[in-house]
This record gives structure tokens, C-alpha cells and sequence, in this order.
């Protein structure tokens, strides 16, 4: 589970979903010299509770939980946000009926227009919140990924103190060379550094991606133990190409696997 699936739109339906649930402990209806219960009075409130109340719970988790699933995976031939639309609809309109039909002589009471308010946010939420920018951007926002130098490529080492009339640094376990005269070439001493590094593959680059689905990584090792989710929304670096078309691939905890299903993937 992935806490950076979730958007803006689904931090709602959370809110919703608290807010709902302190509205079931508040006066349902209210009169004057009565005390009337919550809705979780049954003997009172017969239908509040699960065409209300009930109903909004089970839309917000099937929401929510629609987001660390496949969307392969359904419920009944139907997705779980599919369900928990309807469901969240369902609720919404039980609220409002809960509004116009009230018992003659009884006020509306606070659970009543907080229930009403609560499902009627889960609802517009589950039926637009992908079409509005603003809710479907991501809840906890995503750190921007770090430039990536080119595969093989060294950091270059800053001018040592003084340049450019200061020694340059010498390297660890080095010879130290002295100071060339004033327009002289300075000449290398034998060492380990003249040994010509070998040159890295240059067929592959590191590049950052995110996935459009969640997916599994698996070990490096070629075993079928997942070590990771990939989620959507989520930059990861690959760094090294594995077989025609997997990708080894790390994540910002530092945990790297193999990434089997490459289809479909942004490049950054």
C-alpha cells in the first residue's frame, strides 16, 4: 500500500467519511422538550442507519481501496469504484429525503444537515472528482526526481583551493606531484591513475518513469518474491535494462528489483 496513490479527491472522501461518522452520534431530528437519540437508536431510527449512514461507509472504503488495487480486479463484474459511486450516490439521496421528510413537529437536528452535507461531498467526489484538476492531482505530493547524470559519468571535482594558482587535490593513495614552474607542463607520475578505466555500455541510459498502473518488482535474483509496488503518480529511476524488455528498477527507499510488465510507461 502506497500512500502516494491517493489524490486530493480521495483526501475528500476520507473527510467525508469522518465527517459523516461524528454526524451518527448527533441529534438526528430535534423537538422541543423531547431528547432525541442518534441513529445508532435503532429502536428510533430503523432506516437512517443503513440507507444513510452505512452506505456512506462502504462508498468510502470501496473508493479508497480502488486505489491500491488492479484495475483489473472487480466486484461482481464491476469495478470497486464503480461501486462505490453508486453506492455514494445511493446515500446522498436517502440524506436528502431525510431532509424533506421529517416528522412533523421535529426539527431537522445537527446529524441530520451534517449527514446530508457529508454524502453529498462523497458523492460529487466519486462522480467528477477525476474531471476537476484540482482533486485529482496527488494528496502527498511527489519530491521532484534529482538530475541524473549520464551512465558512466564521473561528478567533476571542484578547483582545489586557490585555482588556479593552488595545488590541484591529489587523488587517495597517490604520488603527490610538485608544482610545475611558471609556464611549465606538469609531468604525470606513473601510478595506478594511468591505467585506463574501462568504458561502461553505452547502449542503456538511467531514466526516471512512473507507471500508469500499480505493478509488482521483483528480486533481482529472478525469483517470483515481489520486493515493491510501483504506484502511479511515483517517479523511479531504472538503471540497467534487463532481458528485451524488463527494467531493473529503484525506488526512492533506495530498494532496487526487476520490472517485468514495461508497457505503458511515462518516461521523465
Amino acid at each position: 500500500m502506497n500512500i502516494r496513490s491517493l489524490t486530493r479527491g480521495d483526501g475528500v472522501v476520507i473527510g467525508a467519511a469522518a465527517l459523516l461518522f461524528i454526524a451518527s452520534f448527533l441529534d438526528f431530528y430535534s423537538a422541543t422538550g423531547l431528547d432525541l437519540p442518534s441513529v445508532w437508536d435503532t429502536d428510533v431510527y430503523r432506516l437512517a442507519l443503513p440507507t444513510i449512514f452505512l452506505l456512506g461507509f462502504i462508498a468510502a472504503g470501496l473508493l479508497v481501496a480502488a486505489r491500491f488495487q488492479p484495475e483489473a480486479r472487480k466486484l461482481a463484474g464491476l469495478p470497486l469504484s464503480a461501486w462505490g459511486t453508486v453506492l455514494a450516490v445511493a446515500a446522498a439521496w436517502s440524506s436528502l429525503w431525510s431532509l424533506i421528510t421529517s416528522p412533523s413537529g421535529a426539527d431537522l437536528g445537527a446529524g441530520c444537515i451534517i449527514a446530508f452535507l457529508a454524502t453529498l461531498a462523497l458523492a460529487g467526489v466519486a462522480v467528477a472528482g477525476a474531471k476537476i484538476p484540482a482533486l485529482a492531482g496527488q494528496l502527498v505530493p511527489e519530491p521532484r526526481p534529482a538530475a541524473v547524470p549520464p551512465y558512466g559519468a564521473q561528478p567533476q571535482p571542484g578547483a582545489g583551493y586557490g585555482y588556479p594558482g593552488g595545488q590541484q587535490p591529489q587523488p587517495y593513495g597517490g604520488t603527490p606531484q610538485p608544482a610545475p614552474p611558471y609556464g611549465g607542463t606538469p609531468t604525470p607520475a606513473p601510478g595506478p591513475q594511468d591505467t585506463p578505466a574501462p568504458a561502461p555500455a553505452a547502449d542503456f541510459s538511467p531514466f526516471w518513469f512512473a507507471v500508469p498502473v500499480a505493478r509488482p518488482l521483483f528480486a533481482e535474483d529472478g525469483s517470483s518474491s515481489q520486493i515493491a509496488e510501483l504506484a502511479p503518480g511515483t517517479w523511479y529511476l531504472a538503471v540497467e535494462q534487463r532481458g528485451p524488455s524488463a527494467l531493473v528498477a529503484q525506488t526512492q527507499d533506495g530498494r532496487r528489483g526487476v520490472l517485468n510488465d514495461t508497457s505503458g510507461i511515462q518516461r521523465g
